[in-house]
């Protein structure tokens, strides 16, 4: 589903050039649940923002589901964005005068579904916080808040979800909460890509891949142990 082939990132700091990302290549097959791992400043948040058709790279290339990603305009990368990919930040990123309902429609809005009635309550019923639908974020718990952030992912049914340091706002029991509905949904055959800089967070997942200095320097199959 997704393969990266020698991509390099820089950024310019001052009079300082980083190289982000370094010669990365790297092959995800639909249907995988694979963590990527690495310290703060390792370029994982970069590889994730170029995989989620956010940033472009300065090198190599990007093909997502077999199609050049290089080759698509700004507009078209924005459409693929909103139908394909479904995005989970560490802070959740509500908007906080709006219900959970609301909040997890938003995406809908720029979708060309003909019909898109139902479809926020029931990606409210997938995690599990229905019952919710009208509470805004205040009157949530940070695990409520996470789910309602999943299910704002969900809602135009992508194929695959890339998840920024999800359980790095929450407590213990909540990040184990968090971490079971993505391997539900993988089960259930979504593709996710988490992005992490903790080890146990990562043993959840199928894979791991841990990155350096903008280079992959491991890569090995857990099958979730």
């Amino acid at each position: 589903m997704i393969e990266l082939t020698g991509v390099s990132k820089t950024y310019e700091k001052g009079s300082t050039v980083v190289r982000a990302l370094d010669d990365v290549s790297l092959r995800i097959d639909r249907g995988s649940f694979v963590a990527i791992v690495g310290p703060s400043g390792s370029g994982k948040s970069t590889m994730m923002n170029i995989v989620g058709l956010l940033d472009r790279p300065d090198a190599g290339r990007y093909d997502l589901d077999g199609s050049d990603v290089g080759a698509l305009s700004s507009d078209e990368l924005a459409e693929a964005r909103n139908e394909r990919i479904g995005f989970v930040f560490q802070s959740f990123h509500l908007l906080a005068n709006t219900t959970a309902l609301e909040n997890v429609e938003l995406p809908l809005v720029y979708s060309n579904r003909p019909d898109i009635s139902g479809l926020g309550l029931s990606a409210l019923e997938r995690v599990g916080l229905e019952d919710r639908a009208q509470h805004t974020p205040g009157e949530l718990s940070g695990g409520q808040q996470q789910r309602v952030a999943i299910a704002r992912a969900l809602v135009n049914d992508p194929d695959l979800i890339l998840a920024d340091e999800p359980t790095g706002n929450l407590d213990g029991a909540s990040g184990l909460e968090i971490l079971g509905i993505f391997q539900e949904l993988n089960r259930l055959g979504k593709t996710i890509v988490l992005i992490t800089h903790d080890v146990e967070v990562a043993a959840m997942a199928d894979r791991r891949v841990n990155i350096v200095d903008g280079r992959v320097v491991s890569d090995e199959i857990t099958r979730g142990d």
